[in-house]
């Protein structure tokens, strides 16, 4: 059995759930935080500049089940997913493959019901391809060269290292080439060494582990809704940047 706990059974139905879900589906409650649905396809919605976005290759590290993939893609010729889940990376490809597919929501105890997700609409997904891989070890000649975007959702504070992760983004970013990042700086030991934490804020330490290499464009906070159960979810306002690679 693998020791990954993002190749669980039911985390993979609640990652496709949350990626491609509508919004009845995820949130049937009229008074809740509508705001934050939609995280995958925000995340690069909300930072990207689509001036600078037209054409070439996109890349997005940590890319779970690929929704974000889809967006980058209404802007780029060639989107790559990476993730170092390998059924993460098999669901990602089995949607981009057969258009959609059924999931098991958890409602409450054994309660499960079955609920379809779909593909999105209006972009060709022979324009995306997804792989595993680790976002610590990525190989810039085998992934083809530097992009002119990298996109990495939530991953920072859930690697073991994640200043070697900063590190390598130079190298993956073209020149005048843009960075999205957005991350909640939930640090847990269980997925990063407390000495690999940040002494500080997030953002500082993301202007010092970036600052030689890229300026920071854009700050925004990001709400993001994430459902457990039918009558319990998580609420987190994400940080994310827009950074220029100079």
């Amino acid at each position: 059995m693998s020791d990954n706990p993002y190749e669980a059974g039911q985390l993979l139905a609640d990652y496709l759930l949350f990626h491609y879900g509508r919004d009845q589906d995820l949130l049937p409650w009229p008074d809740g935080p509508r705001s934050a649905l939609g995280f995958p396809r925000r995340s690069v919605d909300e930072l990207i500049d689509p001036e600078s976005a037209g054409g070439g290759r996109a890349l997005d590290v940590g890319c779970a089940v690929g929704r974000s993939c889809y967006q980058l893609a209404r802007h780029f010729d060639e989107v790559l997913g990476i993730d170092y889940s390998a059924s993460f990376i098999a669901a990602a490809e089995a949607i981009r493959l057969e258009g959609g597919t059924a999931v098991e929501r958890l409602e409450e105890g054994r309660l499960r019901t079955a609920v379809e997700v779909l593909r999105p609409a209006g972009v060709d997904p022979d324009r995306l391809r997804f792989r595993q891989g680790d976002a610590m070890a990525l190989d810039l000649e085998d992934l083809g060269g530097p992009f002119e975007l990298v996109h990495a959702a939530n991953l920072v504070c859930r690697l073991p290292d994640p200043a070697r992760f900063l590190s390598s983004l130079a190298g993956l970013v073209k020149p005048r080439g843009q960075l999205l990042l957005t991350t909640p700086a939930t640090w847990l030991a269980e997925f990063t060494p407390v000495v690999n934490w940040p002494a500080g804020a997030i953002l500082d330490y993301l202007r010092d582990q970036l600052g030689a290499s890229f300026r920071l464009e854009r700050q925004v906070d990001l709400p993001m809704l994430i459902r457990e159960t039918r009558r319990k979810y998580q609420w987190t306002m994400v940080l994310g940047s827009r950074w220029r690679r100079v």
